[in-house]
């Protein structure tokens, strides 16, 4: 044998013999196999899921080996659906698996980090100072601020230790407390159903010191306001298995395919079952795939598509061929036999009013409770006008023998106890057709959008009408049902202006809308007769799924609502496979009411701050002063503009001011020496604060936004990545709150055009730089971390424990700590307690600043709560004379809030006593909660002394969760038996049944390290939970005759606010999108040879991405193609000589961005689509236009803000925390867009670039 076959394994493996050598006997050696082994080995397996607000909310086991997570693999352990429907699971995607990268990733905050001239202040300082002085010395010093806020984003940044961190951080906190008030600090973190602890972690300690609480859904634009202008809810909807209940599908923009992936198989599934699936979406996204047809109206028309659906069901299926469903459905749950009053006009026409009320019938206080507030419908049995239950009037104030059980939908007069029938139309018994008009926004131009202009901008329709005796005179009243059908253009065989067949151009035909959609017409008319066909013969089982991509215009109201019309005429909502389901992050926190009373420390404070972050950010980012939209744009024809006049910021102004909106900061003066004055005074803190308005001696910081006294000082960030996601009109941030480089093109108001210019506002020179200091807590160093000041690394999902819930399903998850955080992160729970712990120990130092500080805090006339009563008739200004100054009702509520800051960490850490004083609830409802306090001692332990003595500890982040779960009747059985209670005494509706079955049922965190449990019925959410059909939103109000929390205590079409109608939005129709005018002046800027071209600005979900918030993660980047991209159509691209793959800018008045253009044949003309979240630390060069690092996704962009998202105290439309206010919308923007020439690195490598033309 040679040496060489000696050598080989495979010849010397031989040992022996058999079977006279037709069988070997070799030595094997095995132990190669331990590699396999190895790989695939751990010590243990640990249940948790990925917190990326994908909606998923998805099981995960995670392997771990030597504290090291190894691997991980979906858990298909989910409680089953019902016999005969897919199962929930498996559930997961590779977007949510690749997140693990991050644990071990280069991009790790591995230690606490300082902007390095900052270190080097502090440290300096400190040598001979106390911190709170110490950090005076530091932002009172003009030189030394500067040398660290404008270095913010430059780099720069230096480890730190977290003695030093915290020190700094209480002492900046302290320090403003103690010189401009605690409303000068605020905290963002967003979306806390994917990790509630982590969320109120901060929360509640903004709320213990009197910060104020950012919101945003609202920012992000992914709340709808139509789901409160309609509902009364904000977006309450069906879990993902409903949809296999349905028997018509329209996919409405939300791409299900894509962004909702672990629920996309329900989609596939109906399909498969017989469900006809129809997507309507500008471009071929994925989810077209999977359906059976697409409509791909022109982006942002959809409203008009959604109109002229309406048009032909209404006269299809409620005119002509009345559906008796649909007609039940609408007369009893919809607000369409309500009765409007008819305004007159001096051309002798009407325009449609505020609904008529139970004081113009002569009701008035105190035998009628609330008489303002009481709808009134006209009666078919008794021929008269009757005042129906269920409208808000009959919600707050009851007592025995006067409105108590009267707030439900029972047929009955509740001032006279017979029984009624409301009737819809008085097309056959009208006293007079009388000539009633609309405004029309189709007419109008707009850049880059067709229109359909037709002979007037007001519509003329005749409408049927009766005359009634209100208020001692004789006026014209009509029901909202006739009045939509004339809105609509239905010839109802009343003369005037209507359409006599579908090809008729008039609003809101098939033909007018193929006009302005490009959508055939017969696309719609057949679109609206499979619909309703189809809920016809199921009996409501046709549903819309709908997302964001129609939500982030500014019109976003009229698309919405012009949708949501359709599901209310085919009477779809509460019913199982029907209704709006509208998916966006993950927003529905199931145990809501347990995870309010955490969050925002209601166990210990009797107000909190909150504010809603689309006016902030507008505010303080200086947006208002570069407004170049006038209000003309907005208002309807029809407004009087002597009343209606001044800007979008002078609106926010006057609804902060009447409490409808609330500020952040509040007054002019630090709230907590407002005490002090009026005890020098002799006068009590409120009365004499009221004092001190009416008087003008102190004012609403509003009113003087840029005053240095009134700018936000210090802002917390954790679980978000504001300016590197959802920072609308980012330049401005960074100019005006942070004070460091920015890319604004454009300049601000000048003074030569009177319409944009302020009314109430201050107008002073621009700040830069306003906040102190900005804190970011984060796993990684995103584009949030390298602007910031101080910046603490954040455990990872796997590193904490918590609780998650979505609204795809019913199901509450945990997070279970599977491994320790690495390096020095900790997770936010901790972060936040050793916050706390450091300010107490600090504020011990100064008892005379900090020991008792009496605060004054202002709230608003809150949703659910007896101030949505406002002013009911008319809007009337206490500052401008025309009315007292009321709080809680023209005005914002005053609270005299008790602090001592040397107890917030034993307060953070503890389960306070208001709890027990005031009980608990949500959305208006309440319930005791004594027996949940002594359970908590049990299972949480007891407190032996100080501030808390007595009083369940909440020590860790599980005990944490377990006060969410215990006191939440949707995670507690027997609270969720006994919360029924006050739904019976006020709605007189026994619903307990359907709780009965789970009274021995808690869920603790314990049991979810186990397996997802199922979350229980209970009245703060509408639909049920149970073994046979999945949750549907307003199941409670379909089949129990339950309210919809509206002024009418139905589903509204119409709206009667006087903003409402005087911004057109009294019914919702097609209106083109905001004009944001950022484009004059610009094209050329910065010439290089290259053809620039314009194009629509988009930013969407990308496949490549987790969610809207990680992009930096190699999986995700090595899948796609590695840094920024903007799709666009190749026509364009042609047109502009732009190959895929290309280099281009994109770039406005606002900002400019760059990104490698992806050409598609799936998109359309005249629109761009860059994908967020892009972030500046990945693969971005220099931008041609602004000589900076190429800006992000919303470098184009800027905040515009909507009067009619701003009223208050009026019903459903009042503020609520993510509820109704301002939304970030983003849209509407157009940009300019250019291959680029040089692609400079700004790294000084060598690796810069110049990109040919194309030949």
């Amino acid at each position: 044998m040679s040496g060489i076959m000696k050598s080989s394994l495979f010849f010397t493996k031989k040992v022996g013999s058999y079977s006279d050598g037709w069988g070997e006997v070799t030595g094997e050696d095995r132990t190669w196999e331990q590699s396999y082994r190895d790989r695939w080995a751990h010590d243990k397996i640990v249940r948790s899921t990925h917190g990326v607000n994908c909606t998923g909310s998805c099981s995960w086991q995670v392997y771990v080996k030597d504290g090291i997570v190894v691997w991980e693999t979906q858990e298909t352990d989910y409680p089953p659906t019902p016999a005969g429907v897919p199962n929930h699971e498996p559930r997961g995607c590779p977007r949510g698996a690749s997140y693990s990268w991050y644990l071990y990733s280069a991009s790790r905050v591995k230690h606490p980090l300082i902007r390095a001239e900052l270190k080097a202040a502090w440290e300096d300082a400190r040598k001979t100072m106390k911190p709170i002085e110490a950090w005076a010395s530091i932002v009172e010093n003009p030189q030394l601020r500067k040398s660290y806020t404008a270095a913010r984003g430059l780099g720069g940044m230096v480890r730190t230790t977290w003695d030093e961190a915290l020190e700094i951080i209480a002492s900046a906190n302290l320090y403003t407390i103690k010189k401009y008030g605690p409303d000068r600090i605020s905290g963002f973190s967003p979306i806390p159903g994917y990790s509630m602890v982590s969320y109120g972690a901060g929360t509640r300690y903004l709320s213990l010191i009197g910060g104020a609480l950012l919101s945003f859904y609202d920012w992000y634009c992914d709340l709808p306001p139509s789901s409160p202008q309609t509902w009364g809810e904000q977006t309450d909807v069906p879990e993902s298995e409903a949809w296999y209940y349905s028997s018509y599908i329209i996919v409405w923009g939300t791409n299900i395919s894509m962004t909702r992936s672990p629920d996309a198989h329900f989609l596939t599934e109906a399909r498969y079952n017989g469900t006809k699936v129809v997507n309507v979406c500008p471009d071929y996204c994925e989810v077209t795939k999977d359906a059976d047809w697409w409509i791909h109206p022109k982006q942002a028309t959809d409203a008009a598509l959604a109109m002229a659906v309406s048009h032909v069901i209404f006269k299809e299926f409620h005119y002509e061929h009345p559906d008796p469903y649909f007609t039940e459905y609408c007369r009893k749950l919809t607000d369409f036999p309500i009765l409007v009053t008819m305004e007159p006009r001096a051309d002798g026409r009407y325009t449609a009013g505020r609904t008529v009320r139970a004081c113009d019938l002569g009701y008035k206080e105190p035998e009628c409770n609330n008489p303002e507030w009481k709808t009134v419908v006209w009666d078919e049995l008794s021929k008269a006008p009757a005042v129906a239950q269920g409208s808000m009037g009959y919600r707050w104030g009851q007592k025995e023998g006067q409105d108590l059980g009267k707030w439900n939908l029972h047929e009955v007069d509740g001032e006279t106890g017979k029984a009624i029938k409301p009737q819809l139309t008085f097309l056959n018994d009208s006293d007079a057709v009388i000539d009633v008009e609309y405004p029309y926004f189709g007419g109008r131009e707009r850049d880059g959008f067709p229109n359909n202009a037709m002979a007037s901008d007001v519509m003329v329709r005749r409408v049927p009408a009766k005359r009634v005796p209100l208020n001692g005179q004789d006026v014209y009243v009509a029901t909202v049902f006739d009045l939509f059908g004339s809105y609509l253009g239905v010839d109802r065989g009343l003369g005037g202006e209507c359409a006599k067949s579908y090809a008729d151009n008039i609003p809101f035909t098939p033909a007018w809308q193929e006009k302005i959609t490009g959508v055939e017409a017969q696309y719609a008319i057949t679109l609206a007769r499979e619909f309703a066909t189809a809920a016809s013969k199921t009996q409501g089982r046709a549903c819309v799924l709908m997302g964001a991509g129609v939500n982030q215009w500014f019109q976003t109201d009229n698309t919405y609502r012009s949708i949501i019309n359709i599901l209310l005429m085919c009477g779809t909502c509460g019913v199982p496979g029907g209704g709006w389901c509208h998916y966006v992050g993950q927003e529905k926190i199931r145990p809501e009411a347990g995870w309010s009373e955490y969050s925002f420390a209601k166990d210990w404070e009797p107000a909190s701050r909150h504010m809603n972050s689309t006016s902030y950010f507008y505010e303080h980012t200086d947006q208002w002063r570069y407004e170049r939209i006038p209000l003309s744009d907005m208002l309807s024809p029809l407004a009087d503009t002597k009343v209606f006049d001044g800007t979008y910021v002078d609106y926010n102004i006057q609804s902060e001011l009447m409490g409808w909106l609330p500020s952040a900061p509040q007054l002019n003066v630090n709230p907590t020496k407002i005490a002090a004055a009026a005890k020098a005074a002799g006068v009590q803190p409120e009365q004499f604060l009221i004092n001190q308005l009416k008087d003008k001696k102190i004012s609403f910081s509003c009113l003087d936004l840029d005053a240095e006294e009134n700018w936000p000082r210090n802002l917390f960030i954790w679980r978000s990545n504001v300016l590197g996601s959802s920072g609308k009109g980012q330049e401005y941030f960074l100019r005006h709150l942070l004070g460091t480089e920015n890319g604004i093109l454009g300049g601000e108001l000048d003074g030569s055009n009177k319409e944009l210019m302020p009314l109430m506002e201050k107008w002073r020179p621009a700040p830069e730089g306003k906040l102190d200091l900005l804190v970011n807590m984060d796993f990684r160093m995103s584009t949030t971390s390298i602007y910031s000041d101080i910046v603490l690394p954040a455990a990872t999902f796997y590193e904490k424990n918590d609780i998650n819930t979505t609204d795809m399903h019913s199901f509450i998850h945990p997070f279970v700590k599977a491994v320790q955080c690495s390096w020095e992160g900790r997770s936010d729970w901790q972060t936040f307690k050793d916050i706390a712990k450091k300010l107490s120990e600090i504020a011990g130092e100064y008892p005379e600043d900090f020991g008792n500080v009496t605060d004054m805090v202002l709230t608003p006339l809150g949703h659910d709560s007896p101030h949505e009563l406002g002013q009911a008739l008319d809007v009337r200004n206490w500052y401008k004379g025309e009315c007292d100054l009321i709080p809680g009702k023209t005005a914002p509520l005053i609270h005299v809030v008790e602090r001592d800051y040397r107890t917030i960490y034993d307060k953070y850490t503890s389960i306070g006593p208001l709890l027990s004083k005031n009980g608990g609830g949500n959305r208006g409802i309440k319930w005791d909660l004594d027996p949940e306090i002594t359970e908590l001692c049990q299972l949480n332990g007891t407190v032996q002394e100080g501030v808390a003595k007595g009083r369940p500890k909440m020590e860790t982040d599980i005990n944490a969760a377990n006060f969410i779960l215990r006191v939440s009747p949707e995670t507690n059985g027997a609270l969720s038996y006994r919360s029924w209670d006050f739904v019976k005494e006020q709605c007189g509706v026994d619903a307990r049944f359907l709780s009965e079955g789970h009274i021995a049922d808690k869920i603790t965190f314990d049991d979810l390290a186990h397996r997802p449990a199922k979350t229980f019925s209970a009245p703060d959410w509408s639909g049920t939970e149970n073994d046979e059909i999945p949750y549907v939103a307003f199941w409670q109000n379909k089949n129990l005759l339950l309210p919809w929390r509206t002024i009418t205590g139905r589903q509204q079409f119409y709206q009667d606010h006087s903003w409402m109608r005087a911004f057109g939005q009294q019914f919702a129709q097609y209106r083109a999108p905001a004009n944001q005018r950022a484009l004059t002046g610009y094209k050329d800027i910065a010439d290089n040879g290259n053809k620039a071209i314009i194009l629509n600005f988009m930013t969407a979900h990308q496949k490549w991405g987790i969610h809207s918030s990680y992009y930096d993660n190699e999986r995700m980047l090595t899948l796609s193609r590695g840094g920024p991209v903007v799709w666009m159509s190749d026509i364009d691209a042609a047109n502009a000589g732009i190959a895929d793959n290309d280099w281009i800018e994109c770039w406005n008045a606002n900002g400019a961005v760059v990104g490698r253009a992806i050409v598609s044949s799936r998109m359309p003309q005249g629109l761009c689509v860059m994908q967020h979240a892009t972030e500046k630390t990945v693969n971005t060069p220099g931008s041609e236009v602004t000589g900076l690092r190429g800006g992000d996704h919303n470098s184009p962009t800027r905040v515009i803000v909507n009067p009619t998202h701003m009223i208050g105290g009026y019903a459903q439309l009042a503020y609520g925390f993510n509820y109704y206010g301002t939304v970030g919308s983003n849209r509407d923007e157009f940009v300019v867009v250019r291959k680029m020439k040089n692609i400079n690195w700004l790294d000084g490598e060598g690796n810069d670039q110049v990109q040919e033309s194309v030949k």
